[in-house]
């Protein structure tokens, strides 16, 4: 069994969505992955994903992305009831959303949002970060919805986790900002503050996790920082070919 990692697939794009329908059909399947979110604002999107990856392996685990959540596309009232639709397309194709055990080995998904613990959002960034006006919220703000979602996450203390002497875990959101490497221009860096949350990294450090996946950022990077490995894999959109690796990478 080996286990593979990936994000972003963002299918909305063509040429994102060509490379999962020629993903081969009998190359991975005795083999874990785990998708850390942003597949798709569409459920017909998600849906095609998670058939066709389920088709292709063992087994298919999986934390919603912020694009996941949208609704502007769709005819719900709010995000948490896409969450849910979300949710009940996993459930309905086998994709897991809770704890992986294989022997000694667990791989746990861990929910979050950003809460502004990685820098205040400005006027520009609210302005323009599409979360704004694409998601909808009732009566929760981002520092509130991180919360209701970092509450939700598994503890050390689940019987799922009893024993396990190797664990993994995964999220969308970005655990802490010093993943971004120093070679970021100052320009871009507006969008930190709605990267992640410090939450996601208390979190994983206590569950004792040695290696954590996560997306969002579409800057690829394997770095080790304070005895836990930090992966990200995006996909990414086709014009960041150039910087994103475009396909599955094997984490173990």
């Amino acid at each position: 069994m080996r286990i593979f990692a990936i994000s972003d697939l963002h299918l909305d794009y063509a040429a994102n969505h060509e490379w999962l329908q020629q993903l081969p059909l009998h190359e991975y399947n005795d083999d874990v992955l785990m998708l850390a979110g942003d597949v798709s604002d569409r459920l017909t999107l998600l849906d095609e994903a998670f058939k066709a990856l389920t088709k292709r392996f063992a087994t298919v685990l999986y934390v919603p992305g912020n694009h996941d959540l949208w609704i502007n596309r769709e005819r719900v009232h709010s995000s948490f009831e896409k969450l849910d639709a979300v949710a009940a397309a996993a459930g309905e194709h086998g994709v897991r959303t809770d704890i992986f055990r294989d022997a000694d080995l667990a791989i746990v998904p861990l929910l979050g949002w950003y809460d502004y613990s990685f820098g205040e959002a400005d006027d520009y960034l609210k302005a323009a970060w599409a979360d704004f006006r694409a998601c909808r919220w009732p009566d929760y703000d981002d520092v509130a919805l991180t919360r209701y979602f970092t509450d939700r996450n598994p503890s050390s203390s689940s019987p799922s986790l009893q024993d396990a002497k190797q664990i993994i875990t995964f999220s969308h959101f970005l655990p802490r900002i010093d993943l971004m490497p120093e070679r970021i221009p100052h320009k871009h860096r507006k969008i930190y503050p709605v990267l992640g949350t410090t939450v996601l990294d208390a979190q994983l450090r206590a569950l004792g996790s040695c290696m954590h996946i996560y997306g969002h950022s579409h800057v690829n990077r394997r770095v080790t920082i304070d005895g836990v490995t930090y992966i990200n894999n995006a996909f990414g959109y086709p014009a960041e070919a150039h910087f994103t690796t475009r396909q599955l990478t094997q984490v173990l």
